[in-house]
């Protein structure tokens, strides 16, 4: 006797009833013809027979009026799925915001490089229509909680999902950190400054500072120095439970960043504490997606072969 067979499995993705019924649209509204697109994406939307709603300043900046506008907390509540148009960068800086909300996220890439909106502009319709379909690839993205602390009092926190950076400013001078891990003395490092990422982060301003990638299933951090005055000083992987600490022993403008989007300015004595958030963020890809697909395309391994 033949098994029965599922239903899903024999029914044409545009048929298949919607896992995401109500779609956010987040756009990078700063992009020349940006109306365009985020309006054109929000017609297919409806047209598959989701309700669409547009984030708050997507809409304002845009001057889109005909689909309601919510902010983060009301995306939170009533959407089940955001939809990024836009490059990494765009991700990011909602990213972050979005992950307490626990709403998954799909990015549209419309920027250079798209390691986390792997989705091309041109690709969209035949993309999206299985996701929202139920039909995707989920991974968890981990976050870094952050926090300055002056004199016994934290003064600055921020969320990152790329990387933390410590480094000097204009003056043509290195700077000192004392590193330590989990309250254990690592090292008292002279640089122009040390980079602490996730796996996310490994293919951003760590890469280029000779760290290495980091698949983004692994549990981990990688910390890597900026131009270190001791040649020995190499990047390191941690375990992401970790707690690392760094204190700004010397040097003048030193900051901190956090993702490259927000900074606070530092004082000798300032530490820098970074540990797991305990939000992370939801990513889905189409069925098939690779993140080796992703590295290999973005960073044109075997071109020519």
């Amino acid at each position: 006797m033949n098994a029965p067979l599922d239903p899903l499995a024999t029914t044409p993705a545009a048929k298949r009833p919607l896992r995401f019924a109500h779609v956010a649209i987040v756009g990078k509204y700063q992009a020349p013809g940006a109306r365009h697109v985020v309006d054109e994406i929000a017609q297919f939307l409806h047209a598959q027979g989701c309700e669409v709603s547009l984030e708050e300043q997507t809409a304002q900046n845009t001057g889109l009026t005909d689909y309601p506008s919510l902010d983060v907390p009301g995306i939170g509540r009533h959407a089940q799925l955001a939809l990024v148009i836009g490059g990494d960068g765009t991700l990011l800086g909602i990213g972050r915001q979005m992950a307490r909300q626990g709403v998954p996220l799909v990015g549209i890439n419309q920027g250079r490089l798209g390691f986390i909106t792997d989705i091309a502009f041109d690709d969209y319709r035949e993309a999206l229509c299985p996701i929202l379909r139920g039909e995707y690839q989920e991974e968890a993205r981990a976050l870094m909680a952050a926090s300055v602390w002056r004199d016994g009092q934290c003064v600055y926190e921020a969320t990152a999902l790329n990387d933390v950076v410590v480094n000097r400013g204009a003056v043509a001078s290195m700077i000192e950190l004392r590193v330590e891990v989990d309250g254990r003395f690592v090292a008292n490092q002279r640089a122009d400054g040390l980079i602490i990422a996730s796996p996310t982060g490994s293919t951003a301003y760590a890469l280029s500072a000779g760290g290495p990638l980091l698949h983004p299933s692994i549990g981990g951090w990688v910390m890597v120095p900026i131009a270190p005055h001791t040649l020995s000083n190499r990047p390191v992987v941690l375990p992401a439970h970790c707690e690392i600490a760094l204190e700004l022993v010397n040097g003048r403008d030193a900051s901190a960043n956090f993702d490259m989007q927000t900074f606070t300015s530092l004082l000798h004595g300032d530490r820098i504490v970074v540990k797991r958030s305990e939000h992370a963020l939801r990513l889905l890809h189409p069925v098939g997606w690779n993140y080796f697909d992703t590295l290999r395309r973005k960073l044109h391994w075997n071109e020519g072969a």
